[in-house]
């Protein structure tokens, strides 16, 4: 299983804090039945963070007119709304909502020149409410395709997350499917694409980031 570079540290320190629980117990009460179960939970606790960190194969979908999700979990919303930090046009939101237990690397959802990218100070109100895209803290990042569409798509965090990772850089050629951050411990993702896009997806679908099409452009 590949590991995510993000999770090296935190990794690092959840085995050196599992590993001193562990060893104090067994030091202060010997190998008992409390020692036992409490290293089976710091082995858990352990795994979990590592699985966390986790990035998995895929089989990517490469189109420069399709919109393919930019991370795994949950289609929490499809609706019109406004979007007034950089597009300030009507556009349609698709918001994706992570777990704890989803794969939380993300990905460019299209393929074309960054145009714009910022982060936000905010609040960490949890991710999937609908106003969590304009409350939390969250890294803005806009792209423009070969065919000239603009497509602006949010990182947020959420309750629990309080770590948004972004690589874009304003001018830089984003290739379609490639990692363009990380969020770590629950977070959400948002699109924001042209009215009259063709969307592939309805609330309560599970994506999946790079497989998954949730739509195509006009």
């Amino acid at each position: 299983m590949k590991i995510h570079k993000e999770g090296y540290n935190i990794i690092a320190v959840a085995f050196i804090l599992a590993s001193a629980v562990v060893l104090a117990s067994y030091y202060l009460l010997g190998w008992g039945l409390f020692t036992q179960i409490l290293s089976g939970v710091a082995l858990f606790i352990f795994a979990f963070v590592v699985r966390f960190f986790r990035v998995p194969k895929r089989m990517l979908v490469v189109d420069k007119d399709l919109v393919v999700a930019p991370c795994d979990g949950k289609v929490v919303q499809v609706r019109e709304v406004v979007e007034d930090e950089y597009l300030n046009t009507k556009c349609i939101q698709i918001s994706v909502f992570m777990s704890v237990f989803n794969v939380h690397v993300n990905y460019y959802p299209v393929g074309g020149k960054i145009l714009y990218s910022k982060h936000h100070e905010g609040a960490y109100i949890v991710a999937s409410y609908p106003k969590a895209s304009e409350k939390n803290e969250r890294t803005s990042i806009v792209v423009e395709t070969v065919s000239g569409t603009k497509v602006l798509f949010r990182q947020i965090a959420g309750y629990i997350a309080r770590r948004i990772v972004c690589y874009a850089q304003p001018g830089d050629q984003a290739q379609q499917c490639s990692q363009v951050g990380f969020i770590k411990f629950g977070s959400r993702m948002d699109v924001f694409l042209p009215l009259g896009t063709e969307v592939s997806v309805k609330v309560g679908d599970n994506v999946r980031a790079c497989e998954t099409v949730l739509a195509k452009l006009r």
